[in-house]
């Protein structure tokens, strides 16, 4: 079996080993493949039967273009990049990832809370630049300092990623209220269900961990902003178009939101003309948080059970059964 992968760089730098793939076929890895241009892509796949990406699309016109294809796997739990209907009328199964990086998720949107309540980065840098040995006191800071202890955390959407976030801050002693389409018993351990608008009018911090589905596009918007706190805290570390990124960016200016700590953007990789760029106290790292080494080991590992699955003839992880 022909297996090509399309854009193995982001998932394997170099840290991790493709063996698990080369046992199951004649592995062929390409760091990247165009974004944009589908020739490309059909020039690499070729006779493939096996096809696995990472972001690099596969919409109905590769597909039809490479009649060898049996199988496509995404090295991503997000599957939108494939046009699973033109899979499914192939008879192609479009396999994913469905729970690789929920610690590593969960941790990092309580890492960008943290930076946004201490700017530990910057502080660090004006140590070194000397900043502290030239001080009148012995210490200082440059931003307000923010206590956790008994505030409340809002997490909209409290699958497993968003109750991974809810027991770290509890550990932090905050109080943790979720809104959910399916509240469930694991739920209720961690947090108080709420109403979505009693969720914005209570929360210090509010952590997006929700698919991005047509009712959640663009939840964190003007009016709803308008609900939300004074002062508030808005974490974005699951899908970018979540957010209005004009009305958040002038609630940022505004003073109405603190901060936001963010990790996806609506269009990425970012824009220059994204209005986030130049709002006040906005943190934007560049979607990282599934990407710790543990994390993309696993992934790997479940790519590589995905497929033996495949050849064995009872296909897992099937998004489009």
């Amino acid at each position: 079996m022909k297996i090509v992968i399309l854009d193995g760089y982001t998932e394997n730098p170099g840290d991790l080993s493709w063996e698990g793939l080369e046992k199951l076929g004649e592995l062929t890895v390409y760091d990247r493949t165009s974004l944009t241009d589908p020739k490309e892509a059909i020039s690499r796949i070729g006779g493939a039967e096996a096809v696995i990406t990472n972001k690099t699309p596969i919409p109905a016109e590769v597909i039809k273009a490479c009649p060898s294809i049996k199988y496509i796997g995404v090295l991503a739990t997000g599957y939108n990049i494939v046009d699973v209907a033109a899979a499914k009328a192939r008879g192609i199964p479009v396999c994913n990832i469905p729970t690789y990086g929920t610690d590593a998720v969960g941790q990092f949107a309580i890492a960008l809370l943290l930076e946004i309540c201490h700017h530990i980065g910057h502080h660090d840098r004006a140590v070194k630049e000397g900043r502290w040995e030239k001080n009148a006191d012995w210490c200082f800071w440059d931003y307000p300092l923010i206590e956790l202890a008994e505030k409340t955390l809002g997490i909209i959407g409290f699958g497993r990623i968003g109750q991974t976030t809810g027991r770290i801050a509890k550990a932090l002693n905050m109080k943790v209220i979720a809104h959910d389409a399916y509240p469930n018993e694991a739920g209720r351990a961690i947090a108080e269900y709420a109403g979505l608008d009693e969720l914005f009018a209570r929360s210090d911090v509010i952590a997006l961990h929700c698919p991005l589905f047509p009712e959640t596009q663009g939840i964190i918007n003007k009016a709803n902003i308008a609900k939300m706190k004074d002062g508030v805290i808005i974490l974005n570390n699951s899908r970018g178009p979540l957010v209005v990124e004009q009305d958040l960016a002038d609630a940022l200016n505004s003073g109405k939101v603190y901060a936001a700590g963010l990790d996806v953007v609506s269009s990425e990789p970012i824009q220059g003309d994204n209005p986030l760029l130049k709002a006040k106290n906005c943190i934007i790292t560049p979607h990282i948080s599934w990407a710790p080494k543990e994390s993309r080991k696993r992934l790997m590992d479940i790519a590589v059970e995905n497929l033996a699955a495949f050849v064995k003839g009872s296909p897992v992880n099937v998004v489009n059964r």
